[in-house]
């Protein structure tokens, strides 16, 4: 007997504003609300002197530069990470889609690997400590995974398995099925919770160890993906993996563990000397 949802899903047009061709997708915009926002609250906690007991070790200024290539790490990163680890064969055989962006298709691990290059290229070019500006943009990064789950909500995908939880609903692409908003679970988990956490450990003064917020945000952002992935559908076309695996799961093993490891180097360092 199927057992009908008790809330129902908001049907929100995922294009908020179109003008003739143009089009303003809910998705689009998260990813630059989400990059604004992060960007002005990383200039807040570079400018305050108490959070690194002392002056930071790069400007606000330095960081407005670094904008561009951490969006640019994003936007490529992401995409390619969606290319490679979900999808390749299709795109194999249509190169010219890998190139649609608008279709959808943006993978975090990929994002993350893209961030990763962006935060060595400048903090090499510059001579800034790279670690801390890992720390700043991951101390950050919560807000844009939020916005963009919210948006994957909106547009109804992404969607959860099948269950008969009170709050189940029956995803317009995905009916008669009610299924887990598991996409809410990854917003208030990977988002908000998140946020939380690094936002505590910065203002306990993590900062003056550098690589320490990084580190628990790859630890952090693991364990919460890996937890959602129990009540996520997984992609179909690669449905389960290696002893009922999803990718999601895979490629948070080695986020876990390259955050551990950079946690244990971090704890063996002396904390850095107060600035001047």
């Amino acid at each position: 007997m199927l057992i009908l949802p008790v809330l129902p899903f908001p049907h929100i047009n995922p294009v908020l504003i179109s003008i003739g061709p143009l089009a303003v997708r809910w998705y689009a915009l998260a990813y630059i609300v989400g990059i604004i926002a992060g960007w002005f609250y990383a200039r807040s906690i570079i400018a305050s002197r108490n959070l690194w007991g002392g002056a930071a070790p790069f400007t606000v200024a330095e960081f407005d530069d670094f904008i561009i290539w951490i969006t640019l790490g994003i936007i490529l990163g992401g995409r390619l990470g969606y290319v490679l680890f979900y999808n390749f064969p299709h795109f194999a055989a249509h190169p010219v889609a890998i190139f649609e962006l608008w279709t959808g298709g943006m993978s975090f691990h990929g994002g993350v690997l893209g961030c990763i290059v962006a935060t060595i290229l400048f903090g090499l070019r510059r001579g800034l400590s790279i670690l801390s500006l890992g720390d700043v943009t991951t101390a950050v990064a919560p807000i844009g995974l939020f916005l963009g789950r919210l948006a994957n909500f909106i547009n109804g995908e992404l969607w959860g398995r099948p269950t008969d939880v009170p709050w189940a609903m029956v995803f317009p692409n995905e009916g008669p099925v009610p299924r887990h908003p598991s996409q809410l679970y990854e917003a208030a988990l990977e988002g908000l919770l998140l946020l939380l956490v690094l936002g505590v450990l910065v203002r306990l003064g993590a900062l003056k160890r550098p690589g320490l917020v990084s580190a628990a945000a790859a630890i952090g952002y693991g364990v919460a993906r890996i937890f959602c992935e129990f009540f996520r559908e997984p992609d179909a076309q690669l449905g389960f993996l290696w002893g009922g695996l999803t990718m999601g799961m895979l490629l948070c093993i080695p986020l876990i563990v390259a955050g551990a490891g950079l946690l244990v180097y971090v704890l063996m360092r002396q904390p850095a000397a107060k600035n001047g």
